[in-house]
């Protein structure tokens, strides 16, 4: 979807929910004034609208009030979500609500996404970084499995504990599937005779072995990590593997200490090895210098963007020319330096490494000078990802928000001792941004998950389909899809180094899932008593965990051919659960 269509899309779901709410406050049934004008033929005497027999007999006025409600079986009630939140027990209208909610559930993981990176460049690599804002961008998919199995009866939470188990089921197959396999695709470069990834070249198209990308061992390091979070899944299944008539409950309840403590062990391995946050960092850094490029170049030759969003390449062409000082049709990094010291950017920016960077990204031959053409993609490349990152196609100031943004977070970021008040200033200004989006994207989750929930459970009651299949395929769509987008776009720049974020971001948000979702939803377990009998949901999960991170932990180059793999495997995990469990009956 274009980001200029984002804030209508966002209006529209708002006005649509607030239908909603109005609709259902309206009286389920046509009210009438509660008295009657009796008729007595044989009276000559006008009423007063006042029935004395009706006074009389104050049982028969009630009865005959209550007649006029509509009979409404126990079969078709539904319970409102705190009292005012629509409900409905037909299947068209709980998928419909499953799109509304998921779309709020949606907006509550964008918010705390952005919460988090603000937040992250605010405070850097460190002890906060690592310990809340992993948990942070877990946080949906944590409250909907609390949901899922707090409330209710104990039999009522079985029931619905099966919804949770399937958006953790289907938020990890998801991310280490269809989500890994799309990046291979959106990220694939062509391999040398090295089989070494060739950044930003991509002449061999759809090729299985000669297209691909190459990530760094820091990167197998994260896969080799997500394989041994799995642990508190085999824990727990032991009493069911060796078919045990005790210990069932004493193995969650370690299952959920293994699973905690690796939470916590994962947090602490980042503060010690902070090597993911500091690549979004460097990432930042490079950002700026992109706006700040785009801001000065809006100014001087015009719009860079064209009404529709896209990139205009007849001012691009101008400022290759203004740089272009010999007229070879060659940009050196000679000219590069100029163009960079003539913007006059803070000095904490390293010029000449900055320079590198662009050479880098922008130079396919590689020869150490940029072509017109090359020139003009590596500029294009940068309006999109501006327009994406403003959330607007406006030719007259995409370009001057960029900038403004990116100087913001970058000054926020340069934190020391001798910054000036100005700069202070602004970094609370970004520490109270930040606030305010972690605690709208908490709230709004935290609102959202018990209805989406009932809707996933009413939705599974009217089409006889179970809940663990819809919440293994809708749920993660709602919870995950900001990440995923966020991926997507940062495999797309096809470079070594921004496949080797986009996997070890992969792999870490599985690790979540096997950590802080799972010692949730186990603690939930424990405390309520329920049964533990997920082994053909945890075979899935064992299964894709495990043969994606071989082939992460093995390969530092990941070949076209590898994603058909990940993609099979997503049907095929819905496939396993539903042998096993409806056909050979494990559950």
């Amino acid at each position: 979807m274009a980001p200029s269509n984002l804030n209508f899309v966002n209006l529209f779901m708002f006005l649509l929910f607030s239908i909603l709410i109005f609709l259902q406050c309206q009286p389920a049934y046509s009210s009438r004034q509660n008295r009657f004008i009796y008729q007595n033929p044989s009276s000559g005497l006008v009423s007063d609208g006042i029935d004395a027999f009706v006074l009389r007999r104050p049982k028969v006025f009630v009865t005959e009030l209550e007649s006029l409600k509509p009979n409404v079986s126990s079969e078709s009630y539904c319970e409102q979500t705190y009292g005012f939140l629509p409900c409905t027990k037909t299947a068209i209208g709980n998928l419909f609500l499953l799109v509304v909610y998921g779309f709020f559930m949606f907006k509550s993981a964008s918010l705390l996404t952005d919460g988090s990176e603000v937040l992250l460049d605010v405070l850097g690599p460190g002890i906060v970084g690592a310990l809340f804002l992993p948990i942070l961008g877990a946080l949906p998919d944590t409250l909907l499995i609390v949901v899922s199995g707090i409330s209710g009866s104990k039999e009522t939470a079985q029931q619905q504990v099966v919804i949770g188990m399937g958006l953790l089921a289907g938020s990890t197959v998801m991310l280490a599937t269809a989500l890994w396999g799309a990046c291979l695709v959106v990220g694939k470069c062509d391999l040398s005779s090295e089989s070494v990834a060739i950044d930003s070249k991509d002449t061999k198209g759809f090729s299985l072995f000669g297209a691909g990308v190459t990530v760094d061992k820091s990167t197998r390091k994260a896969s080799w990590i997500m394989m041994a979070t799995i642990l508190p899944f085999i824990i727990a299944q032991i009493p069911l593997i060796f078919n045990l008539k005790s210990g069932k409950h004493a193995s969650v309840l370690v299952a959920c200490i293994v699973a905690l403590l690796s939470l916590l062990g994962y947090c602490l391995f980042q503060i010690f090895e902070p090597w993911v946050q500091k690549r979004r960092l460097s990432f930042l850094k490079h950002r700026h210098i992109i706006s700040s490029i785009l801001a000065e170049h809006q100014k001087r030759y015009g719009a860079l963007v064209k009404d529709n969003g896209e990139p205009n390449e007849a001012a691009i062409h101008k400022v290759f020319e203004r740089l272009d000082e010999d007229n070879d049709q060659y940009l050196s990094k000679g000219e590069l330096h100029g163009l960079i010291v003539g913007l006059n950017i803070d000095q904490e920016i390293d010029v000449k490494e900055s320079v590198d960077k662009i050479m880098f990204e922008f130079d396919v031959d590689p020869d150490n000078r940029l072509t017109r053409q090359e020139f003009t993609n590596g500029m294009s490349k940068w309006i999109r990802m501006a327009t994406h990152t403003v959330g607007h196609s406006n030719d007259d100031s995409i370009a001057t928000d960029f900038h403004k943004k990116s100087k913001e977070e970058l000054e926020a970021l340069l934190d020391n001792d001798e910054e000036s008040s100005t700069v202070v200033e602004n970094k609370w200004k970004v520490y109270m941004k930040a606030c305010l989006l972690l605690l709208g994207g908490a709230v709004m989750a935290g609102v959202f998950a018990d209805p989406l929930v009932d809707a996933v459970d009413n939705f599974s009651d009217a089409t006889n389909i179970p809940s663990f299949f819809i919440s293994f395929i809708a749920m993660p769509l709602a919870t995950n899809s900001s990440e995923a987008i966020s991926a997507l776009i940062f495999a797309s720049r096809k470079k070594k180094r921004t496949a080797s974020l986009t996997y070890s971001e992969i792999y870490g948000a599985v690790t979540m899932n096997n950590t802080l979702c799972l010692g949730v939803f186990l603690a939930i377990v424990y405390i309520r008593g329920l049964d533990w009998n997920f082994s053909a949901e945890v075979l899935v999960i064992l299964v894709v965990v495990i043969v994606t991170g071989i082939i992460g932990s093995i390969y530092t180059t990941l070949k076209l051919w590898m994603c058909a793999i990940a993609f099979l495997l997503y049907p095929l995990s819905l496939v396993m659960v539903y042998v096993l469990d409806y056909i050979l009956g494990w559950t």
